[in-house]
């Protein structure tokens, strides 16, 4: 018996099927967390999916004023699932609107993601993008953390990794990932592939493609979800899902997901490799006889995320944890640069079969804590720009870019060492985004706002436990 539907009818007829009765309704806030409130599934009309459901839109950083707190959820039919770990419940998730215009609400990350796709159509550069995402997060045994005025920890447990070996601690479990070394291990050594396989398994049969699963290289227990490419739209909505059953599935088994992009120190941290492709016509606009089987046109797309790179690591990378990650050494793309098959590259060509239709470039810097809305539709407008002004992404270096020598490297631009510093890229560079009032400058101004002051400001005034061994005995 099927778990999804697709029009408002047919989610009322699954309703009746299921026997359901509560109809979880959410909707991505502006950092890209979900939130929702539950109804009686007899309030669901078809009506009810024009009309909308109101709720206060003034109890969550960066939305409504107090004064204006009034808004409206419509449900997305096409998003609905039963939901596997709420009892006869589905989940919807809607769009953000107006209670007085009934007019999309600017800052609402769905609405920004149509936008975007909407200008890509306008422009008769393409009429479909594709987005792929290679998803990596943490499966952690247990997590615990804390900060006040007088005190400040985290301490992870991971029965996957060797932290237990360190002097007379006995070996708690006797297969276990070595440092870094855990990319592809095999079970006992991989103990999370159950969890990945549930995980795997609901994806699907919610209705979301899944390329693959597979254990990622960092020690404690980290995953990688690679699913497969749809609108940037969907794909936002897929990786939302994606995190709920993660989330929900850990829990399950006893454990905690993370998708904080860098939570030990001295391994590996976590990313959102987008795969990116571009079709007119079902004809695929990537595929080429250039460099890597690319097309000028994918050249060009190249071309403006390398430019706009500073800027769209502001959406990407939008956390003061995501530049711990964004460090060499550690398989991170700190270097803007493009390479055929080369993994230490910004962008990276993937090597394929030859189909045509799979030709497409990675962007390897994005990372999993980001709002997918956003950072999607900021990446396909610094392609579209990158087209249109047939911006060049270059020469390619093909070497392993971790490696180059000092007047090479200082060749090479990189990415921005602080969450601050791409701030400020996205300050002077948002021309691009602001084209067919897709990012309007209220949402840029108020992300650089909340970012800086409830982020970057809040982590710079608390000292960190680590200036006491650096400074305690000056």
């Amino acid at each position: 018996m099927p778990t999804t539907a697709q029009s408002p009818r047919e989610v009322i007829a699954l309703c009746r099927q299921r026997e359901i009765r509560a109809i979880d309704l959410r909707f991505a806030d502006f950092r890209g967390q979900q939130r929702h409130f539950t109804i009686p599934v007899e309030q669901l009309t078809e009506a009810g999916f024009e009309d909308g459901f109101g709720f206060d839109g003034s109890s969550m950083q960066g939305w409504q004023a107090i004064h204006e707190s009034d808004m409206l959820i419509v449900p997305d039919s096409q998003t609905a699932f039963v939901d596997p770990f709420l009892t006869n419940t589905i989940a919807i998730l809607c769009n953000v609107r107006d209670p007085v215009t009934h007019q999309s609400y600017p800052r609402d990350p769905r609405s920004i993601a149509r936008k975007a796709e909407l200008y890509m159509q306008s422009t008769g550069i393409a009429d479909k993008a594709l987005f792929g995402s290679d998803t990596e997060f943490f499966v952690f045994d247990e997590v615990t953390y804390d900060q006040s005025e007088r005190h400040a920890f985290y301490h992870l447990e991971s029965g996957e990794g060797q932290w237990s070996r360190g002097g007379d601690s006995p070996i708690r479990e006797p297969y276990q990932v070595r440092h870094r070394d855990g990319y592809l291990t095999m079970p006992p050594m991989d103990s999370l592939q159950g969890l990945r396989t549930e995980l795997m398994l609901a994806l699907e049969e919610s209705g979301v493609s899944v390329q693959s699963q597979q254990r990622a290289t960092a020690s404690g227990g980290q995953c990688r979800i690679e699913l497969r490419p749809d609108t940037p739209l969907k794909s936002g909505d897929h990786l939302l899902r994606l995190k709920y059953l993660a989330r929900n599935f850990a829990v399950r088994q006893g454990k905690v997901a993370t998708f904080m992009p860098k939570p030990i120190w001295n391994d590996n941290g976590s990313g959102l490799h987008m795969h990116l492709s571009l079709f007119q016509e079902d004809e695929p606009l990537f595929a080429g006889s250039g460099y890597g089987g690319l097309s000028e046109t994918a050249m060009h797309a190249m071309g403006g995320i390398l430019q706009h790179a500073p800027a769209l690591l502001a959406f990407c990378c939008p956390g003061t944890n995501s530049y711990k990650r964004l460090i060499p050494g550690f398989d991170a793309p700190v270097n803007l640069s493009y390479s055929y098959r080369n993994r230490s590259a910004a962008i990276r060509i993937p090597a394929n079969s030859g189909e045509e239709a799979d030709r497409r470039i990675e962007f390897r810097c994005p990372d999993p804590s980001c709002n997918p809305y956003l950072a999607m539709s900021a990446v396909l407008m610094a392609m579209l720009d990158g087209i249109q002004n047939k911006i060049s992404p270059g020469r390619p270096l093909d070497k392993d870019l971790y490696d180059l020598e000092p007047e090479e490297q200082d060749n090479v631009p990189s990415t921005p060492g602080r969450l601050d510093q791409a701030l400020q890229a996205l300050e002077s560079d948002r021309d691009f985004l602001l084209r067919g009032d897709v990012f309007t400058p209220d949402v840029l101004d108020n992300w650089i706002a909340f970012k800086q002051a409830e982020e970057v400001d809040a982590v710079n005034q608390r000292p960190h436990p680590y200036e006491f061994a650096m400074y305690f005995d000056c």
